[in-house]
């Protein structure tokens, strides 16, 4: 029978649902409303689709690595006790793992079957989301690797192996000693970890954020009444301050403060047996840029008595 779009709206409304899931129900229940929504519950699509409503702001990053390859992902859930159970810890290794034998773009990872099953990895999250009891989702991935030379990977305060709330990559191409160049490269990870610089060198750093600070610096210049040449001067020296405290390779390294990340790659060299150079760094903290739910608890407790 032909299923009209006014059904499949009835649909979404009763149910929260999304739009093909309301049409795949109301297709196998003959346009049958109350099979269709019983259906959509069997399935734990109703039910899960109602708590995509809520915030997911806690959850893991996972971590993973091969030779000259390394990744990280971002899985979301609502609760950092769900973080803890073994099940979610598992969906996120095996995106981890679904983003190491991609490009490890986030569309490609959440378009790809997830290991083990024939569904993609963005409906096998969704469809854990009944099972496990609350709102997840897959919110992005990042890939680095090198020709030769290798890629560290390192995990902030990990609640388990791979897995924790800040991990990052750090790429060194080299044709030198690869472990050497790894055992540096973990370092430096650390390094960004405790930093979190901006850019891997002055050249990368967004044009706009370096027009910004030199019209701050040259505003804060003129109010001290010296001449314009004195000032361009004075923007010149308080944005070299500005690269050395945001560009990676300009910072001072946080395992030898009295070097620079550049400079302590050089001196790496030596163990390394070769010419090494940074090729590229990534930093995900868990739940950054996402607008969190607040509550208010006393609020919530008022509402609950008049039921």
């Amino acid at each position: 029978m032909t299923i009209s779009a006014a059904q499949v709206k009835q649909l979404r409304e009763m149910t929260g649902a999304g739009m093909m899931d309301c049409k795949a129900a109301l297709g196998e229940t003959d346009g049958d409303m109350e099979a269709a929504v019983d259906w959509l519950r069997k399935k734990g699509i109703s039910k899960a689709d109602k708590k995509a409503g809520r915030t997911a702001a806690e959850g893991l990053i996972g971590v993973g690595g091969d030779a000259t390859s390394g990744v990280l992902v971002e899985v979301n859930s609502e609760t950092d006790f769900v973080a803890r159970n073994d099940a979610f810890q598992q969906i996120v290794r095996n995106v981890a793992q679904v983003a190491l034998e991609t490009s490890g773009a986030t569309e490609e990872v959440s378009a790809a079957r997830y290991p083990g099953g024939t569904s993609s990895v963005v409906d096998t999250i969704k469809d854990a989301v009944g099972t496990i009891g609350e709102n997840m989702s897959f919110r992005r991935a990042s890939k680095l690797s090198v020709t030769s030379g290798a890629v560290a990977t390192y995990v902030h305060n990990a609640v388990a192996e791979n897995l924790g709330k800040l991990g990052v990559l750090v790429a060194i191409e080299t044709t030198g000693d690869a472990e050497a160049a790894r055992s540096f490269a973990r370092q430096v990870a650390m390094h960004v970890a405790a930093t979190n610089p901006l850019s891997l060198s002055e050249q990368e750093i967004d044009p706009a954020v370096v027009a910004r600070e030199k019209d701050i610096f040259s505003d804060q210049a003129r109010q001290s009444g010296k001449p314009e040449n004195i000032i361009e001067k004075m923007v010149e020296g308080r944005l070299r301050k500005f690269y050395e405290e945001v560009v990676l390779l300009k910072q001072a390294f946080v395992l030898n403060p009295d070097l620079t990340v550049e400079a302590a790659l050089k001196d790496a060299e030596k163990t390394i047996g070769a010419p090494a150079k940074i090729t590229g760094f990534v930093r995900f903290a868990l739940g950054e840029g996402i607008e969190r739910e607040t509550s208010d608890f006393a609020a919530e407790v008022a509402a609950a008595a008049k039921q």
